[in-house]
């Protein structure tokens, strides 16, 4: 996968346990241009390798913004953002990738951030307030003073609620809130936060029959095996020509960092898309959380991070 240098430019309190990250080119340079709702993946220095979302205008070429929140349940990448980062240091990422496109001839939108969810949410709000388009936003937080990019959002101008449990006495009535409008025809609505909040919404959109839901997740839904899944296959590398067994003490994963495959990792959850694999031939058991429900059924492709197979064998473009 593609990756360029920059450099950190800001460092700055956005909210409480939340960083923003100004990321600027070399001198000259622009950086390369994305969609409102992608992310890039950010090379940290203790090695590891996170994705996290895009806030800013998506016009804008000579920056990237990012939020990042100090998890009490980090697996060290926040921790490393918040702790090792300096400005002026230069940082590797990964071209911007987008799971979570925003549909710009839709009727009218509703964004749904929960928390930290806000990042991409903030970067779609302000792609349809460029477009002139019909939207609306719900920000949801424990409480104002944990909530990143109010003044942003209160900027726009756009019809907005906000909703803060310690203010509100509790946490919100999101169906509710989803219920309470008359919806257009090709009406989007978009939700990112935390997997509460997620499951909620999706519940909620098919109750009340809004098919044109869409959600990003910043961490995984644990998926299980499906039942013709099997425990052993051999799996054959077309490029490098590598051939190796996946036995019942292993995984298809853990196999691919043993002998250094060329495949990037970086959330190895099966939701950042980063390990995203050609499939040219078997069947794969999918467990992402990125690939649609056609993209799975295709078998075009799998994340290698988390998926097994169904098939004796299986033959990637690796």
């Amino acid at each position: 996968m593609s990756t360029l240098q920059v450099w950190v430019h800001t460092l700055r309190h956005e909210a409480q346990d939340i960083i923003g990250i100004e990321l600027r080119p070399k001198a000259g340079e622009n950086l390369p241009p994305f969609e409102a709702g992608a992310h890039i993946d950010l090379h940290l220095p203790s090695g590891l390798v996170r994705s996290y979302s895009l806030a800013n205008d998506s016009r804008e070429r000579h920056r990237y913004v990012l939020g990042v929140l100090k998890d009490k349940a980090s697996r060290g990448g926040s921790r490393s953002v918040h702790e090792q980062l300096r400005v002026g240091m230069t940082l590797t990422i990964s071209m911007p990738r987008n799971n979570f496109p925003l549909q710009e001839g839709a009727s009218h939108s509703v964004l749904i951030a929960g928390g930290i969810g806000v990042t991409p949410i903030l970067s779609m709000a302000k792609r349809l307030k460029a477009l002139n388009a019909s939207f609306e936003v719900i920000y949801l937080a424990r409480s104002r003073q944990a909530a990143a990019f109010t003044e942003e959002l209160a900027n726009l101008h756009t019809p907005t609620h906000w909703h803060f449990d310690d203010e509100a006495g509790g946490p919100p009535d999101l169906r509710a809130l989803l219920a309470n409008r008359t919806p257009m025809a090709n009406t989007h609505y978009y939700a990112c936060g935390p997997a509460a909040m997620l499951n909620v919404f999706e519940q909620s959109c098919t109750d009340l029959g809004y098919a044109l839901a869409h959600i990003e997740r910043f961490a995984a839904v644990q998926t299980q095996a499906a039942t013709d899944s099997r425990t052993q296959f051999t799996v054959e590398l077309r490029k490098s020509g590598k051939i190796f067994d996946v036995t019942p003490d292993t995984s298809l994963h853990k196999k691919l960092i043993e002998i250094k495959a060329n495949v990037p990792f970086s959330c190895e959850e099966g939701i950042c898309g980063s390990c995203e694999t050609r499939v040219l031939e078997g069947t794969p058991d999918h467990r992402d959380m990125v690939l649609s429900s056609a993209e799975q059924a295709s078998n075009q492709a799998m994340m290698v991070c988390v998926s097994g197979c169904k098939s004796e064998r299986l033959i990637l473009d690796l």
